[in-house]
């Protein structure tokens, strides 16, 4: 008779603010809660391209209590008693430990997908299949699992994931050692890795036993390990709530690369091959939005005169450009963005010079 495996279940971090693309992300309505890609949101995208391998009951999102009502209203498949929300942003290792501590609640040996609510991703199918596979190396001990991507440039905003020699072949997909994990470099340093060929792009994405991740968060974050065993026991309770908020109130910051997978040893690496894209900026949408003859990338209705590489938006306005190269134009109904394509990362200063005027309302 075949083993019976225990139930996998999603953990979607949907806690982010998207200043990158502002002015069509707001902190009311950020990236996951935008339909820039296709004609759902990218939180509905994320979720759907779970099933059939995870259902919505085996779902849980984690949110800011901002976005609960649009979250909730979005996901018609996921139970609301699913949907945790965290007072405050205290990064992703308090994220990913207040779901940890959930689905231990429900199932002690259940394997934990943990995925960020706003890529893309365009096979699914494959990426399903590298789920398959690493879950299958998560149940096998007490590994931590991470899925990174061939790095195809040298990308100075992702961090990047050093690996050693193959260890395994699980479904095809071949396990290896991580070494090391390396912080945003220079250009000079993404070079270096890039022409290495064994760094890989950090993803965000990782698959390991609830109770792994907790033992981690205990031996290299005792004070939140302490924090979440507090929430434990209120869930269910009627001052839950209350407890969350005192443990949130008193919690560090903490990233779980950081805080826990930079020191942890028994970390394995799985290549995603699925045709991954994190739409970091607004220079992103070259290769998701339809492309004009003259190969502009257009999300509106464009005259375009002698202007070519041009990323444009626009839901209500004509948009003319006349003479222009590798600009970006995104148009809202209370603000426009203009820049070189080129400097599309630097959007979130634009963010930064707005809280500093008090300029709240476009925010």
């Amino acid at each position: 008779m075949a083993k019976q495996h225990p139930p996998m279940y999603a953990v979607i971090m949907a806690g982010g603010s998207g200043t990158r693309l502002w002015p069509k992300s707001r902190k009311k309505k950020p990236k996951q809660l935008l339909d820039i890609v296709s004609s759902k949101t990218m939180i509905q995208e994320t979720v759907e391209r779970l099933s059939p391998l995870i259902d919505g009951n085996h779902t849980f999102i984690v949110v800011g209590r901002m976005h609960f009502e649009y979250i909730n209203e979005q996901l018609v498949h996921v139970p609301t008693e699913n949907i945790l929300v965290e007072p405050e942003g205290k990064n992703t290792a308090p994220c990913i430990g207040l779901a940890a501590i959930h689905i231990r609640a429900r199932d002690k040996d259940a394997v934990m997908v943990v995925l960020p609510s706003d890529h893309l991703i365009r096979n699914d199918a494959r990426f399903r299949k590298t789920l398959r596979a690493s879950t299958e190396v998560a149940q096998s001990g007490n590994h931590l699992v991470t899925i990174g991507i061939q790095p195809t440039f040298p990308e100075t905003g992702y961090g990047y994931i050093q690996i050693g020699k193959k260890v395994d072949t699980v479904h095809g997909e071949d396990v290896f050692k991580v070494v090391a994990f390396k912080e945003k470099p220079s250009l000079a340093v993404a070079k270096k890795f890039l022409k290495s060929g064994n760094y890989m792009w950090n993803s965000g994405m990782f698959v390991w036993k609830a109770t792994a991740i907790l033992e981690q968060i205990k031996i290299h974050l005792p004070d939140l390990y302490r924090g979440l065993l507090q929430i434990e026991t209120a869930i269910g309770e009627d001052d839950e709530n209350k407890v969350v908020d005192e443990v949130y109130a008193s919690l560090k910051p903490e990233s779980i690369d950081f805080g826990v997978m930079e020191r942890a040893e028994d970390v394995l690496f799985l290549k995603g091959d699925f045709g991954w894209n994190d739409i970091g900026s607004w220079a992103a949408m070259e290769q998701i939005w339809p492309k004009d003859r003259d190969g502009n990338f257009l999300h509106a209705e464009v005259v375009s005169i002698e202007s070519t590489g041009n990323i444009i938006h626009s839901t209500k306005k004509l948009v003319a450009v006349i003479g222009l190269k590798d600009i970006v134009i995104i148009e809202t109904d209370d603000a426009l963005l203009v820049c070189p394509k080129e400097r599309a990362p630097d959007v979130r200063r634009v963010v930064d010079e707005l809280k500093k005027r008090g300029l709240d309302s476009y925010l």
